[in-house]
């Protein structure tokens, strides 16, 4: 280019509008996922500490509920509860998605299969799992065991359900490209259908992990001497409003961070798939 000529400028990427003129394309200000988590956060205990020093119904503040939980922690009844409290939910969990995941594939791989084991599952889908409590109690004492059985069986339900339709979901093109290459069908179902189906299965197991903690204040019902749920219903009987939410917030954070390490494990395990 010579001294002479003046340099051209680029514009801005440009589209065509539906009457054909010719606009600048608008880029979208993007805001990460933490920062508006944090303004959220920042909103709804602003929130809630407008409407305690409102009085409504004698709700208790932040700064009240942090006391108290600082009360329970400098005495190690929290730490106790809340490890009791994960002990069941992880065992019911565990059990229930370990079951899950077999009876899922047996239900979408084998049409007998889904003829036997359907009907079972959906009845008692169509069964809370809460409503299991007093034969639950009959049948089991009132020890550990129905506890766990309770939660379990809505991890179970929840799980079972998203594996099925995994496998039933895979697109039959890939088995059948994978037969026509030799495939057998042991080949088929492990190199194709299992992970095709792990997107469903990890959401499943995320639902079954809302309904696992779902059903543990309930299931604590059952004669407990420690856990988050049975610290509320005491908390209840006093009307010790403080160590509800204490209990209710501890709750949910351990259900958000085990909810955090199943996406992680999704992410990892779905990296083929395409996600927005």
């Amino acid at each position: 280019m010579s001294s002479t000529e003046t340099p051209v400028k680029r514009d801005a990427p440009v589209r065509k509008s539906a009457g054909g003129t010719r606009e600048p394309r608008r880029k979208g200000i993007r805001v990460p996922a933490t920062v508006l988590n944090l303004i959220a956060l920042v909103a709804g205990v602003g929130l809630w500490a407008w409407l305690a020093s409102l009085g409504v119904q004698a709700l208790p503040g932040p700064v009240a509920v942090a006391g108290r939980a600082g009360e329970l922690i400098a005495d190690g009844t929290l730490a106790e509860d809340s490890l009791a409290s994960l002990r069941r939910v992880l065992t019911g969990f565990a059990l229930g998605t370990l079951l899950a995941v077999p009876v899922g594939f047996l239900m979408g791989w084998y049409p007998v299969a889904r003829g036997l084991l359907e009907p079972y599952v959906q009845f008692f889908r169509t069964v809370p799992p809460l409503a299991m409590i007093p034969l639950a109690i009959v049948l089991m004492g009132i020890g550990e065991v129905p506890k766990i059985f309770v939660i379990f069986l809505a991890a179970f339900l929840s799980s079972v359900v998203a594996a099925f339709q995994g496998v039933v979901g895979v697109e039959r093109t890939l088995i059948d490209a994978a037969r026509v290459l030799g495939a057998r069908d042991g080949t088929i179902f492990l190199k194709v259908v299992v992970p095709a189906s792990a997107p469903f299965i990890l959401v499943g197991m995320r639902i079954g992990l809302g309904s696992a903690w779902g059903t543990l204040v309930a299931a604590e019902l059952i004669a407990a001497q420690e856990g988050l749920g049975f610290q509320m219903q005491k908390a209840q009987i006093y009307y010790d409003l403080p160590s509800i939410f204490v209990a209710l917030i501890t709750i949910g954070l351990l259900g958000l961070v085990m909810d955090r390490l199943l996406m992680l494990a999704e992410r990892r395990l779905t990296r083929w798939q395409e996600t927005r």
